[in-house]
This record gives structure tokens, sequence and C-alpha cells, in this order.
């Protein structure tokens, strides 16, 4: 319903430094256009597309990308989006936002704005697994989400209530708990000894803020220059 996901769009006014973090990480760059009037920057790890904005966005929006947008605003609406912003015409670049329950901000765009690298390197902080969303009501932000298109693939209580969901090209995890104090992007590692190690060579130390209820041996929490939270911990059971 949303179209194809194209990225999480970080505001950064410190880009250069946002950027040489995630290149220390693995991350590679992909070419970006010239849709926006703002400086800007993509990097990816083949799984996740990280969009640098130099400009207030209001906080993380997942953008995706959808063709013939305007033509399909009305649609989407019927369905329950409630639209914040909208800008479409034949001489803009046609866009629009709304809000999801708890605060998640959305944007479509009609076109790409980047092309992918061919090839992509791993990273050193593993495999991403899902965009963490903390919401105040399973059910309500489920229902919500799964009316956009996702599927709900796993729920789980440990180590606090939440659920999956993925989408054909993105995974969505909803958690219920106030340990995870933002939206996080969530990665998974074999080898966390292995990988603190790695960390410590590219000089980067990692976050004390670690939710409390995971195991410090085995979970590690960074902090990007522009705020953005990256939980790396075992892979899934």
């Amino acid at each position: 319903m949303l179209g194809r996901f194209l990225e999480l769009s970080l505001a950064t006014s410190r880009i250069l430094d946002s950027w040489q973090f995630y290149q220390r990480l693995g991350f590679t760059e992909a070419t970006a256009g010239e849709a926006w009037p703002h400086r800007y920057a993509v990097v990816t790890d083949g799984r996740v597309a990280l969009g640098l904005h130099d400009a207030p966005l209001g906080g993380p929006l997942l953008t995706y990308v959808q063709p013939g947008l305007a033509g399909r605003l009305a649609a989407l609406e019927a369905a329950g989006v409630r639209f914040q912003h909208r800008e479409t015409g034949d001489d803009t670049f046609n866009e629009a936002r709304f809000e999801a329950p708890d605060g998640q901000l959305v944007r479509l765009v009609e076109a790409r704005t980047y092309s992918p690298p061919i090839q992509v390197a791993p990273t050193c902080i593993g495999w991403f697994e899902e965009f963490a969303l903390p919401v105040a009501d399973l059910g309500a932000a489920r229902a919500y989400w799964e009316g956009l298109g996702f599927v709900t693939t796993a729920e789980d209580d440990a180590p606090w209530p939440h659920l999956s969901l993925t989408s054909d090209t993105l995974n969505i995890g909803l958690h219920l708990t106030r340990e995870l104090a933002r939206p996080t992007l969530v990665f998974s590692a074999d080898d966390a000894g292995l990988l603190r190690e790695r960390i410590a060579g590219l000089g980067i130390e990692p976050d004390r803020g670690l939710p409390r209820p995971l195991d410090p041996a085995s979970h590690l929490l960074l902090v990007a220059p522009e705020g953005t939270r990256l939980l790396i911990g075992p892979p899934p059971a």
C-alpha cells in the first residue's frame, strides 16, 4: 500500500560526521540524486538505506517510493491515512507525509532519490533485523501497521512484549517498553566479543544507555552523530 521502501531519512546538521561514522562501520555509499535542495547523502548495508539530510525533518522518516503519488492519495486516505503535508504538481517533486500512532513519521515520494550501489560489502555490525518502534498499545499499533500492508511474523514477551512485522522491503518491530526510548535500528551479530574489538579498533565507544533488561555481554548500543541508535545483539532464536 505504501509503495517500496526507499530509506530511513535522518536529519543531521553534521552530515560529514554522520557519513564518516557509517562508513567506518562498513556501510556503502549510494549515489545521491538532486531531488532535495539541501545537502544529502545515502549509505546502505544492502538491507536498509539511511538517507542523511542536512535539513530539519521533525524526526526519522520512513520514506517510501509511490509512483503516481498524486493519484494515489485519495485511495490512501480512504484506507485511513491522514496526511499532514502534501506537495504535488507538475513543477515540483511530489511528496506527502503522515504520522503513524506513537509518533512515527512516514513520507511518500514520487520517485527514487538515489541510485543503489552495484555491490555492497557486509558491515561490521552484522545483519539488519528491524526498525524498532516503542509503542503504547501493542494491539492498536499492530492493527494500524497491518492495515498499511505489513504482516506479523513473530510475537514474544522477552525481554519485553514485542511484535515483528514485515513487508516486502522492510521489517518493523513494535515494542511495548519504556526501556526503548526512541526508534532504534536493530542488528544481529554472532560474536559480541569480536564485535566489541572491531568497534574499539574503529575508535567508536558503545553507549552506556543499553536498555537494562539486555545482557551487556551479548548486546551493545551505538549512537551515531545525528542521534540514531543502533542496537546490536545475538541472532534471533
